[in-house]
């Protein structure tokens, strides 16, 4: 009886040590033996575990999967199927090279997926048509050379798409098609030249948009941003050598705007005033020698610009639209002169930030390696300060030249800082740097091939921040000499000359010159008559039966006459009638 109690007890022992281990096993789901799993953050990490393919003992309850650093070359059919609660996915640094067709089947919950530093080529229709809730797709560092159009549909909830360090030559505009809740796009390191019109045309929810390492990179087409809505864009380390005012103009709510380390040399004036919501400017690292007067004209919230490490000598007041906004300016790497023109920074240095590098003085020998911030506000009177433009040679210029000469009228000045020179001529109008009539690049203004509409007083202005200083010059350009002028007004046709004051068209011919040209057209009627009476004698002689007579008649002068249907006079002409007999 003892025995056989001990045996139902045993009996009992064991299966309850099968239930608690059955318990036990529901309670921690298996963790694949070259991974490590957390339980209570159902996470399942095999990075590092020399892995080439994905486990398949892997808990259906995990919701984060990290298989990184490993050496998976496919993902294949229906590969996660049973990873239903899968909220994060990350494929980093393997060695993918295929993406079968429904690899991603099962993870309708997805919403991170990184399948970065790869070596994928293509990305065919479909790829991502099962992952419904994915947010987030990181497909930077691979080899893509080509992106299917169908390649993102299904991706009705994504985010965020990086696409770096690709080999795509053209923007996948195509494939956008699909992503129309897209908020977020990382271009890096692609080969592109352009960017040509409408390339992001589909992305009507965009709002960051990223290009960056692109070397090549050096134009925007006009339209190549059209259709954005653009909060912040970034083109960096690029080729582009102007600022990309047509791309841009249309971007009015454009909170913060990127540039650095582009060859861009200067930023005009009210170019940039359709940008009313532009905050921030970065082009650190350019080429920048100069920021015009009003460059931020129209930008009221404009509240921070960064150009350090540029060629800038200075950076003028007037160049924005108002000081209140602005709260941070840095400046620092560039080589400023230091004197008027920067006393506005020092009246302000109170309510700006110039960053952790001051900027120094290093094209002014008595400041040279001086922050002109730390001097006090008596010794910079003495210190940051300007002349005066003067012009040389003062002397008004009075010139006479012949039609057809070319005249060089000089202007001279000095002054610190080095004044800048226009010209305007007698309407008051700026005289530019291309034409006929133009200003060289030594500031001299030279008129070619003078004529007599030429004529007047032109103004040369010498200015800086401490003044101006003027010349006047005058031209007078005598017409050609003619002798027994006759004037022809021609109706019809509008001959190239040049217009008198009243608006007609006049040309001018002497009368060696009618002689001739009457001489020549008499020439050029005989020979006509001759050669008729020729052919005609030769035709006579071929047919074997000769007419001895022949009456001409010719008529000298015009004759009018009226018409037989009594439509009114017509003019007749000069003419030879010829008659054989």
């Amino acid at each position: 009886m003892f025995e056989r109690i001990v045996l139902h007890l045993r009996l009992l022992w064991a299966l309850l040590f099968l239930l608690s281990v059955s318990l036990a096993a529901e309670t921690h789901p298996l963790c694949p033996q070259s991974c490590r799993c957390d339980a209570e953050l159902l996470e399942v990490n095999c990075s590092l575990s020399q892995l080439s393919t994905v486990p398949s003992d892997l808990s259906r309850d995990a919701i984060i999967l990290n298989l990184t650093h490993n050496k998976i070359k496919t993902l294949l059919h229906q590969q996660f199927q049973s990873l239903r609660q899968l909220l994060h996915l990350d494929l980093n640094d393997n060695l993918l090279e295929v993406v079968e067709l429904d690899a991603f089947l099962g993870l309708e919950s997805l919403q991170f997926l990184d399948i970065s530093s790869n070596d994928i080529l293509v990305f065919l229709d479909f790829t991502f048509q099962d992952l419904p809730a994915l947010q987030h797709l990181n497909a930077a560092d691979n080899q893509l050379v080509f992106v299917s159009r169908h390649a993102f549909t299904g991706l009705n909830s994504l985010q965020e798409l990086h696409l770096d360090a690709c080999n795509l030559t053209a923007v996948p505009t195509e494939s956008f098609s699909q992503l129309t809740t897209l908020r977020s796009l990382h271009f890096h390191c692609l080969s592109l030249t352009s960017l040509p019109n409408y390339a992001f045309h589909y992305l009507v929810q965009l709002k960051e948009l990223i290009i960056s390492h692109c070397p090549w990179l050096d134009a925007l087409s006009g339209n190549s941003l059209l259709s954005l809505n653009l909060t912040s864009l970034t083109i960096t380390h690029g080729n582009l050598s102007v600022m990309p005012y047509l791309p841009l103009h249309h971007l009015v709510y454009l909170v913060s705007l990127d540039l650095s380390f582009n060859p861009i040399t200067s930023i005009q004036g009210n170019l940039l005033g359709d940008l009313l919501r532009l905050q921030e400017l970065h082009l650190v690292g350019g080429s920048l020698l100069r920021i015009e007067t009003r460059a931020f004209r129209g930008l009221v919230n404009f509240r921070l610009l960064n150009v350090s490490r540029n060629r800038l000598t200075t950076l003028e007041s007037g160049a924005f639209q108002s000081l209140t906004p602005l709260k941070t300016l840095i400046l620092d790497n560039n080589p400023l002169a230091c004197d008027c023109r920067l006393l506005w920074m020092v009246q302000r240095r109170v309510y700006l930030d110039f960053g952790r590098n001051l900027p120094m003085c290093s094209s002014s020998l008595h400041l040279e390696d001086w922050s002109f911030l730390e001097f006090s506000d008596t010794e910079l009177s003495g210190l940051l300060t300007c002349q005066q433009p003067q012009i040389l040679n003062c002397k008004p210029q009075r010139v006479k030249v012949n039609q057809g000469q070319t005249v060089v009228f000089d202007c001279i000045a000095e002054g610190d800082p080095t004044p800048s020179l226009s010209w305007f001529n007698p309407q008051l109008r700026p005289v530019s740097s291309t034409g006929r009539i133009w200003v060289l690049t030594n500031g001299s203004l030279e008129v070619r091939y003078a004529q007599p509409q030429d004529s007047g007083t032109y103004y040369c202005l010498a200015s800086n921040a401490a003044g101006n200083d003027s010349l006047k010059v005058s031209l007078q350009v005598r017409p050609f000499l003619t002798s027994r002028k006759s004037t022809f007004h021609l109706g019809g046709w509008i001959p190239s000359s040049s217009p008198d004051v009243n608006g007609n068209h006049e040309l001018t011919f002497d009368f060696k010159t009618l002689l001739i040209a009457a001489s020549i057209g008499f020439l050029s009627f005989f020979s006509s008559v001759s050669v008729c009476f020729i052919f005609m004698f030769l035709w006579s002689k071929s047919k074997g039966h000769i007419k001895h007579t022949a009456t001409i008649k010719y008529v000298p002068h015009s004759t009018v006459s009226t018409s037989a249907r009594g439509n009114g006079n017509y003019m007749e002409t000069s003419r030879f009638t010829m008659k054989l007999l």
